[in-house]
């Protein structure tokens, strides 16, 4: 017992002995035919250490036993481990390999369950110094197996910390990057390449990869598991370098078994502490943005690019039980007409002879999946697999390979992405032209705000860039306690007013000249745009017939469709749709009625954007108020009819003129769908169950959206309808039926293939954290309009600690995983974002936390967002800026290093800085206390030292107020879909700051609502409880 065992590994340094230390457990291999010798020492990888040290010592007390586990050791032609950096001090005897031919011993399944087995951890560890404070969060570098406290719960009283303590290199918060680099030489962060592949497919289910090749240093010895025989599985996901095996086993040539393939956080608490111990600077964070899943390109670089279609994980679950245990929800986020990518344009195909090629039976359109058989007579289709005929228009001869020979010659065959121009049977009527009408509110609270002067002069602006000239219609209809309609005829000098004022018996006067070709009367148009803001600046009417001018739009617009434009800025007080102040009732607030404030008043709302969208009418809502407005009611006419909300609380041209005017000219001048559906097929054995956006749904799978445009996605909830799917691939196809400006009919089809996976690791390992959020907001805004705002929260968070429960028991059996937080790379961010989320303003907090109006205008604009703007929405931009200003000249031109994110706490403001938040709404302009003076009198001129609420920031003339409009332009044109209009705060100017910046802070705890590290430390307490 007191001899040296040259056989026993080097353990690293450990805390001094205390008087809880025990006696070596007995250890124990796997049952096996022939016991083993008492004093035969265990096969153990050797330790590598960081310098010479008396070697371990049987029976010393002094050393604790090795932490157990019961799983097999890695071993196999799959296990490279890596080089130490450090000389060992003692070596392991030679492991002899069981005789030629002679398979390695594979004990009885009971045999396996019953043994209390010991192994030590196969990693090389960095010593702890003895007496040294280990470090309270550190990332574990990828690939190494790190030795964890025996027992797993977090809150176990105190005890020290074995894991290894890396510093990190700076204090700055690089480490919170996407790639995690491992801190010290000597840990691979990937997973190591493999030697020489094994001739056997690895099995589901096994605790290791095949049996040993030649190549293995460590040979199997007799008594040791051995994965059984293949079995023939069903073929499905192949990964790169096992593309011609089993979906359910590793990629040859990739992985170990005991190999940490996760990413993960330590959040033991500290010894004699009750803080959680948690530095939040080595936390993920999003700071890179959105970034497209770009992992199948290689794989299927015939897939249309992602922003088009996105899938919430890119391994589709073989099985109805598999996809059970995926709670981050199965789905997808369609753009269809998103801007196309940088040098590329989906192309435009015009079948004049054949016609469109379509399955027979379940109408899918050609793409590139589709497969060409008897001798390029036959096609079968990739969704239902039926075998269509090819019309002799479309024949082309096979080469020897299978290819079609003019396959070049064919886009649709090629990528992802086109567009066929529709034959006239895929028309109910003639193509609309674009039709633009403007419903304006000309009260007394419109004119005093500056409104009807700014949506004129943009209107006026923006004529030659219409869309659809020659052809397109205009009309114009204003509205205060009566209703105002403007005969434009052509023929006339100037427009000619028509009053109604009997709002419950509307009617329209001369039908046939309220709605005129701006081409032919466009002196009368622009005469009549000329004179609004004057025509009815005497106006003191401040009542508000809403629901009567509604009806008249629509009685004028229902011959043609088009896009109705409504400008509102009171609440509507007469007719049928009027509306009562209902947002003070305090009382409803924390009660099952809550979410009724969230509904629209009454059924008239809802029933009038059901008869717009069967006429083909998109309503946009543009909403000026400075106070209660019911944008839940006003916002349901946009939410059916494919339209969107704007809101502009207090608005005061002076102030917000410029976001309206950009908004407004966008909204107007870009590319638009007319009278569209869109309908998305799946493969066999999947189906779409829910449908989330703004649309009507028109049947049980088919979206009517009378306008569609680049600014709207919209998400979709898939389930398996089989209990076990049989194909290898699963294919979708995204189909848009709409009418171009240009007045041609067109459909877009967008076809994506995505593999069927066995394994449940390998659907996290393929998951889209921006496609799950996108799916993630849309539902909990939902919920909130049948349940209250906690109630919201509170779902989503238990969606995010289900998902990262099911993946922490993929490896509690085969890892140590004691007190750290596990999460696969593709969902680093995905507690980040969660959080974002819950303190979002459509869901976060009670009443006092949002007005009503603000609350329900979020909600709609989030449930149209793309993915990428919605991310940049939920964790916005913070960068400083001081610095770049007060560089020389010469160094000005590189834009892209200022642009360097900063984590969203008030431990990343200076008070020396001059910081932007950017959400991409608004910017909010942060100026230091003890920013130099020089810099805040160049940018604000003579008002540098006044209260920056009363400052408006323009350029003046210097080098430096140049360079921040510059900067503010350039991130305006990164995302051009809205304006961000400039506000100014400086530290320290309260409530201003608070509401402004403070408040969107997210990651520091304000008003009793977690920050990021206790959201952290409470998701992982829940996720450990039941683990």
């Amino acid at each position: 017992m007191g001899t040296e065992n040259p056989g026993r590994p080097n353990f690293p340094m450990r805390p001094p002995p205390g008087p809880f230390a025990s006696a070596p457990p007995t250890m124990t291999p796997f049952s096996s035919s022939r016991p083993t010798p008492p004093n035969a020492p265990p096969t153990m990888t050797p330790f590598s250490s960081a310098g010479p040290r008396p070697p371990a010592r049987f029976g010393d007390q002094s050393v604790p036993p090795p932490p157990v586990i019961s799983v097999p050791p890695a071993g196999g032609p799959y296990q490279q481990f890596p080089t130490s950096p450090f000389p060992s001090t003692a070596q392991a005897p030679p492991i002899r390999a069981p005789p030629a031919g002679q398979p390695p011993f594979q004990p009885l399944a009971s045999q396996v369950s019953a043994s209390s087995v010991s192994f030590p951890p196969q990693s090389q560890v960095p010593p702890v110094p003895m007496g040294s404070s280990p470090q309270s969060v550190n990332f574990s570098p990828s690939g190494v197996n790190v030795p964890q406290p025996p027992t797993g719960s977090l809150f176990s009283g105190p005890r020290p910390n074995i894991q290894p303590t890396f510093s990190p290199p700076d204090s700055s918060y690089s480490a919170t990057k996407s790639t995690f680099q491992p801190p010290l030489p000597g840990y691979p962060s990937k997973k190591p390449a493999v030697q020489a592949p094994s001739p056997f497919p690895a099995q589901q289910g096994s605790f290791m990869p095949p049996p040993p090749a030649s190549s293995s240093p460590f040979a199997s010895q007799q008594g040791s598991y051995a994965p059984p025989p293949p079995v023939a599985g069903p073929l499905g996901y192949q990964l790169r370098g096992q593309m011609q095996h089993p979906s359910s086993a590793p990629p040859i040539g990739g992985i170990q078994s005991l190999t940490e393939d996760f990413s993960s956080l330590s959040l033991a608490s500290l010894p004699g502490s009750i803080d959680p111990g948690c530095d939040h600077r080595t936390l993920p964070r999003p700071l890179d943005g959105d970034v497209e899943p770009s992992s199948f390109t290689e794989m299927y670089p015939m897939n249309c690019n992602p922003r088009y279609l996105r899938l919430t994980t890119s391994g589709i679950p073989s099985s109805q039980s598999l996809a059970s245990r995926w709670h981050l929800t199965l789905g997808a986020v369609v753009c269809p007409l998103a801007e196309d990518p940088e040098g590329e344009e989906v192309p435009v195909i015009n079948y004049i002879s054949t016609g469109i090629i379509r399955c027979r039976r379940c109408r899918t359109y050609v793409n590139p999946y589709v497969t060409f058989t008897d001798a390029g007579r036959k096609w079968r289709c990739n969704i239902c697999a039926l075998l269509n005929d090819v019309p002799g228009d479309y024949f082309a001869n096979l080469d020897a390979t299978g290819r079609r020979i003019d396959l070049d010659q064919r886009p649709e065959l090629l990528k992802g992405s086109v567009e066929f121009v529709a034959p006239t049977d895929y028309m109910n009527r003639p193509p609309m032209p674009p039709v633009y009408v403007f419903l304006i509110d000309v009260s007394i609270s419109a004119i005093r705000s500056g409104m009807i002067g700014v949506v004129a002069q943009t209107i006026l602006s923006c004529l030659d860039e219409l869309p659809g000239f020659p052809r397109t219609q205009i009309g114009f209809i204003t509205y205060d306690s009566t209703i105002h309609f403007y005969n434009m005829k052509s023929s006339l000098a100037q427009p000619q007013m028509m009053v109604v004022s009997d709002l419950d018996d509307i009617f329209v006067p001369l039908p046939d000249d309220l709605l005129v070709n701006l081409s032919e009367s466009r002196n009368v148009v622009e005469t009549f745009l000329d004179s609004l803001p004057s025509m009815f600046q005497d106006n003191v009417n401040v009542e508000s017939a809403f629901g009567p001018a509604v009806k008249a739009a629509f009685m004028v617009m229902s011959q043609l469709g088009g896009k109705l434009l409504i400008f509102q800025n009171t609440l509507p007080s007469l007719g049928v749709g009027r509306l009562k102040l209902r947002g003070d009732d305090l009382r409803a607030y924390g009660t099952d009625k809550e979410h009724l404030l969230r509904l629209p008043e009454g059924s008239f709302y809802k029933q009038m954007a059901a008869d717009l969208t069967k006429y083909q009418i998109g309503v946009n809502v543009y909403a000026f108020s400075d106070k209660y407005t019911d944008i839940a009611s006003l916002g349901t006419l946009a939410k059916y009819t494919g339209g969107q909300v704007y809101y502009y609380p207090n608005f005061q041209s002076s102030i917000h003129g410029e976001k309206l005017r950009h908004e407004l000219a966008r909204d107007l001048t870009r590319e638009t769908a007319w009278e569209a559906v869109m309908r998305i097929r799946c493969g066999k054995g999947i189906r779409c169950t829910s449908y989330h956006g703004n649309f009507m749904l028109r049947s049980t799978d088919l979206l009517a959206l009378p306008t569609v445009d680049c600014d709207k996605a919209y998400a979709v909830q898939l389930s398996l309808e089989e209990t076990l799917l049989t194909t290898q691939t699963v294919y979708f196809q995204a189909v848009l039926l709409y009418t171009a400006s240009c007045g041609e009919r067109r459909i877009r089809v967008h076809t994506a293939a995505a593999p069927v996976v066995t394994d449940l690791g390998e659907m996290y390992r393929l998951a889209d954290t921006g496609a799950i959020f996108s799916l993630f907001c849309r539902l909990a805004i939902e919920k909130t309009l049948t349940n209250k705002l906690e109630d919201a929260r509170n779902s989503l968070q238990l969606r995010i600690v289900k998902a990262l429960r099911e993946y922490r028991n993929l490896y509690a059996v085969q890892h140590r995983l004691g007190s750290r937080m596990i999460y696969p790379d593709s969902l680093k961010f995905l507690c980040s974002y969660g959080l974002a989320l819950s303190k979002s303003v459509p869901l976060k907090g009670g009443y006092a936390d949002a007005q009503l109006d603000e609350r329900c205008a979020a909600g709609f604009t989030m449930m149209a967002l793309p993915v990428k703007r919605l991310l940049k929405l939920l964790y916005p931009s913070l960068i400083r800026i001081d610095e770049y200003l007060l560089k020389p000249s010469a160094q000005t031109e590189d834009f892209k290093n200022i642009m360097k994110r900063l984590p969203l706490v008030a431990e990343s403001l200076d008070s020396r800085g001059l910081y932007i938040y950017d959400d991409g709404f608004r910017f909010v302009i942060w100026f230091g206390r003890m920013l130099s003076p020089v810099v805040a009198k160049n940018l604000l001129g003579a008002d540098f030292a006044a209260e920056l609420s009363k400052v408006i920031l323009s350029e003046h003339d210097n080098e430096m107020s140049r360079r921040l409009m510059r900067i503010l332009k350039k991130l305006r044109e990164s995302d051009p879909s809205y304006y961000q209009l400039p506000y100014l705060v400086r530290q320290g100017e309260q409530p201003k700051e608070g509401l402004l910046l403070l408040v969107n802070l997210l990651e520091d705890q304000m008003g009793g609502i977690s920050g990021y590290v206790d959201w952290i430390m409470q998701i992982h307490r829940q996720v450990q409880q039941n683990t």
